[in-house]
């Protein structure tokens, strides 16, 4: 093992030991992963926005989209400290002027997301930022949006993929071969 491979098993573990599990949330049945022990803890949210920055870095991005709403805690903060700009996308009418939007389909329906049309353009590389990975709707959603802007994708990096739920699956096509990174699998 690596010096870096030990690093990434120390940050993984910390972060882990940050989430706290909550029963039956939202509804019976469920075990809800709560990341707010991680994010009130400075040296397990400075540990994970380091790593965001780090994916950033190694996958060349010049700009981070964060997906409402937990993406905006975790992408913000990745793409100050790696000196990126930082997009919001943003659930359909809570942007003022121009958007792009795409629509997607729920479970039970369907939803839109929107970004400002002048901040992805041709030329950006985009790292994409959200706190799970469930089935990947909605990062499928913001994946066609950039490339609908003429911006390229750099990639998806998210803390945590619940893989049960075959979101990785899901996005495989829309990645077009960008790198999809979870800090943590459950």
């Amino acid at each position: 093992m690596t010096g870096t491979d030990t690093a990434m098993t120390e940050i993984r573990d910390l972060l882990l030991s940050r989430i706290r599990d909550v029963p039956d949330y939202p509804t019976p049945g469920v075990l809800f992963k709560d990341i707010t022990p991680l994010l009130a803890d400075p040296a397990a949210f400075a540990a994970l926005t380091g790593a965001l920055a780090d994916l950033c870095a190694r996958t060349g991005a010049t700009k981070v989209v964060g997906l409402e709403a937990r993406g905006f805690i975790l992408g913000a903060p990745a793409a100050l400290r790696a000196g990126l700009g930082f997009i919001p996308v943003r659930k359909a009418g809570k942007l003022p002027g121009a958007t792009l939007s795409q629509s997607y389909d729920l479970e039970y329906g369907s939803a839109e997301i929107e970004v400002h049309a002048e901040d992805l353009a041709a030329g950006d590389r985009v790292m994409v930022i959200d706190d799970v990975l469930a089935t990947g709707g909605t990062a499928e959603a913001s994946l066609r949006l950039i490339r609908r802007a003429g911006a390229e994708v750099a990639g998806v990096a998210v803390l945590m993929e619940l893989g049960f739920l075959g979101g990785r699956e899901r996005l495989v096509p829309a990645l077009d071969g960008a790198p999809l990174e979870a800090l943590l699998t459950v």
